[in-house]
């Protein structure tokens, strides 16, 4: 199905947990990460450091021994989506990884974690033929539309269709780029319209100098993590 619930803690496991919640005006730390490695994180004092987070998003293009490292130090909650650069990893025990341990890919999918309604759409936007996890605007509109019972699902529950959108791509005209890999996906900004999350995440566009890293799109603050960014606010 659409809906799904994170399996890695007790707060976000069942919909019978309910009483593990934060109440309303609980402060949320979220340590997002995209794109590029960051010594500080791959680091053996991340948890000094991050051990306070109380959940992890990725918004793609990390090798998965990256992640993984952050999910075993940090261990809360991980959620990821797919960026265009995936390639497999080659363990050196001879196993093969094709998505990452100890984490969830939330791609068309909606999560409820420490209160937060989280969903995902994966990839970007379509410029070498057949590539995987490249989608062509219309692609990427049908894909989007696969997530609408569990927005619906949880508007009925929650009152409200979704809190956090992470993507790889950003959406067109906000942060993305001239030329066609780093051009944004314009549907991202129809799904802002309709469903009004307070967050979309992004990657993808590497940030230089004084590029802008946040905009504010109607009622969804837009956030470009790369390489990271901690995310607060009151539940």
């Amino acid at each position: 199905g659409n809906v799904i619930h994170c399996i890695l803690c007790v707060d976000c496991r069942t919909t019978e947990q309910m009483a593990n919640r934060p109440k309303d005006g609980t402060r949320v730390k979220i340590l997002c990460v995209s794109d590029q490695v960051v010594p500080g994180i791959y680091s053996p004092r991340l948890r000094d450091r991050y051990g306070d987070v109380d959940l992890v998003l990725s918004c793609g293009d990390l090798p998965y021994y990256y992640m993984e490292f952050i999910a075993s130090a940090l261990n809360v909650p991980c959620l990821y989506v797919h960026g265009n650069h995936v390639q497999p990893e080659h363990k050196s025990d001879g196993r093969v990884l094709n998505e990452p341990g100890g984490w969830i890919n939330v791609d068309r999918r909606t999560v409820e974690c420490k209160g937060v309604l989280i969903g995902g759409l994966e990839g970007c936007l379509r410029y070498i033929p057949n590539a995987p996890y490249q989608y062509s605007d219309l692609s990427m509109h049908s894909r989007t539309w696969q997530m609408i019972p569990a927005l619906l699902l949880n508007r009925v529950q929650h009152g409200r269709f979704l809190d956090i959108l992470i993507t790889h791509a950003p959406p067109r005209g906000i942060h993305d780029g001239p030329d066609l890999p780093h051009r944004g996906f314009g549907v991202f900004t129809h799904f802002m319209d309709r469903f009004e999350p307070r967050y979309l995440l992004h990657g993808h566009k590497h940030i230089y100098g004084q590029e802008t890293r946040k905009s504010r799109y109607k009622n969804t603050q837009v956030i470009n993590v790369h390489p990271f960014h901690l995310l607060e606010w009151d539940v």
